[in-house]
């Protein structure tokens, strides 16, 4: 049986220890990409969930719609609040979107008709003044004070009505069995929906829509 010299098992055991190291090195940097990857997809995965649950939670509630008799409808009001877990919701960015089925109207915020409402009624707010493609603000209750006319931000527990000029709107004012759908969309968050048939006959001066 031959016998192996000092010379070659030493050479054997080099051999055999870069082998060892270069697996161990290659073992490090494919554990070091992983944990990188793992960190990565980590946080990725943390802010989609909160993204996710705030466009889940953030959004608007219609809480109640009213209307002014001129001769038809000439006014709205829209009751709106955030919902329930929501985050604030800054109004001056939303889109008020209406439809009386043979238009359809996109409104944004008028920061020059903000009011309290008035004394001798919501209807006789000055806030109605507004032109097509307006809407504005009249705030109920805001126990925060974050809502004013520069930046009327709405947190839980607030409510506001937004007022439109419905013959300004439409071009005339909203005639009886009128179907008229729409949504108060925010920035960010679940849209309150609009639905609501006017009445057959007109016989009062405010009704009550949805």
């Amino acid at each position: 049986m031959r016998r192996m010299n000092r010379k070659n098992v030493g050479a054997i055991g080099i051999g055999a220890m870069i082998v060892f190291i270069a697996m161990v090195l290659v073992a490090g940097i494919a554990a070091s990409v992983l944990i990188q990857t793992s960190s990565k997809l980590e946080t990725q995965a943390m802010a989609t969930g909160e993204q996710t649950r705030r466009e889940v939670a953030t959004g608007l509630a219609v809480y109640d719609i009213e209307g002014h008799v001129n001769t038809d409808i000439d006014k709205l009001v829209i009751m709106v609040r955030p919902r329930a877990g929501s985050q604030p919701i800054d109004l001056s960015t939303a889109v008020l979107e209406l439809s009386d089925t043979s238009s359809k109207r996109i409104l944004t915020y008028d920061n020059t008709k903000f009011a309290a409402p008035a004394t001798g009624g919501i209807f006789s707010t000055n806030v109605f003044g507004l032109s097509a493609s307006k809407f504005g603000i009249i705030e109920l209750k805001d126990a925060d004070n974050s809502c004013d006319g520069t930046t009327p931000v709405i947190n839980y527990g607030d409510k506001v009505l937004l007022a439109v000029n419905a013959t300004s709107t439409f071009g005339s004012e909203i005639g009886e069995r009128t179907d008229v759908w729409g949504r108060v969309v925010p920035e960010e968050g679940a849209p309150g929906i609009i639905s609501f048939t006017t009445p057959a006959a007109y016989t009062d001066t405010v009704y009550d829509l949805q």
